[in-house]
Formats: C-alpha cells, structure tokens, sequence
C-alpha cells in the first residue's frame, strides 16, 4: 500500500455528478487549488455501509465547508448509477440529498493511482486477463491541503465504515498546525492547546496535560 502523505496528490480529470443532479464531463481535483479537500473513495453504489457514510459526510457538509474544505466522493461505478442513486429515497437505501460531488471512476485509474483499488489483474497461461477479487476501491481518506499535497490518509478494509467526525478533526488539526505552527498531541480537539516543537515545551505541556 502506497503512502501518499508528503506527497502530490494524483491529478485526474473524470466524469461526476455534483449538486445531486448534474452531470460534469471534465471534474478535475485541481479545480480546489487553495483550498484544503476531504477525497474519500467508497467501493459501491447500492450497498449497505457505503450510504451511512455518505449521508454522515452530508450531515457535516457545512461544517466542511466553513473550514473552507471541499469533500468529493470517488467510486469506479458509472456516472449514471451516481445518478440513479441519487434519486432514491434515504429510506429506501438511497443517497437523494447528497450535494458534494460523486465521481466515476469507471477506468479504475483514479483508485490505482491513490493505490485503494482491491482485487487484482493478471494475465493466465492463455494470455487472457483476468481478474482475481472486485476491482472496487476500499475506504480510502485523503486529507489534501491548499497546495495540493496529502497530509493524512486512512484505508479502511470493505465491511469497516470510518467516522466522520475524525475527519474533521484532522482537517481542525491541519489548519492549526497551518495557522499556529505549533504540533497537535494526542487526541486533540478545536480548542485545545497546542505544542511548540521543541524538547522544552514538550516536557512543560507533558507536565502540565498528562499528569
């Protein structure tokens, strides 16, 4: 598995459907220069888990958003099944409400480059391509900030859905370490103290926090 973090986040430029019902034949990521991007990849449309997140990240949409954050959603399923999904019912297993963008990554380059994509391909004593497991995209998380380069990432294996509240953290967390250049210790949360990167101040906020 692939670390991307330090690095450029790969580039694509691929068909989406944003707004809940419209179709973008060009949606590029460099589209969000200047601003930090929640890419996450889900394996299917029409699914069990891969909806509660969807939905989970909707919830928090503004919250994203005022942090000046954009959350773009990628799967290898076709444009028009985003689409057909988007019009059913929450009820009914649907994800009609959803307003980020949905990306179809129908040509599987998007989760190879990220390295997400499950299942792989080989060639048989015949020559023939095969495929051995779904080419479908784990639980991918990418924290990619405004000069395009990942700062945090998490690969959840299929049946494991993440949580959205520490997405968001990661992204307070990143804009402090930004604003402040001070480093954020264990579990910390908006609003709780920071550190300088020295010894020093390490062992004083230690002292202080830890005891």
């Amino acid at each position: 598995m692939a670390v991307l973090v330090g690095k450029k986040a790969p580039q694509f430029n691929a068909k989406a459907v944003v707004n809940g019902c419209e179709f973008i034949d060009d949606f590029s990521l460099d589209q969000f220069a200047g601003k930090h991007v929640v890419l996450f990849f889900y394996p299917k449309d029409f699914t069990f888990v891969c909806p509660t997140e969807l939905h989970a990240f909707q919830e928090k949409l503004e919250a994203f958003k005022s942090r000046n954050t954009e959350v773009i959603a990628v799967s290898t399923d076709t444009e028009q099944s985003h689409f057909g999904w988007l019009q059913m019912e929450k009820n009914k297993g649907g994800i009609k409400g959803i307003t980020y963008p949905l990306v179809a990554d129908t040509n599987k380059t998007i989760s190879a480059n990220y390295d997400v994509l499950a299942g792989e391909t080989y060639y048989d004593e015949n020559d023939m391509l095969q495929a051995e497991g779904e080419l479908i995209a784990y639980r991918g998380l990418f924290l990619i900030d405004k000069e395009g380069i990942v700062r945090h990432q998490i690969v959840n294996d299929l049946p494991l859905g993440r949580n959205v509240d520490e997405a968001l953290r990661m992204v307070d967390a990143l804009q402090f370490v930004e604003e402040n250049g001070e480093v954020c210790p264990a579990n910390w949360n908006k609003g709780n103290q920071g550190m300088k990167a020295d010894h020093k101040s390490t062992a004083e906020f230690l002292e202080k926090h830890m005891n």
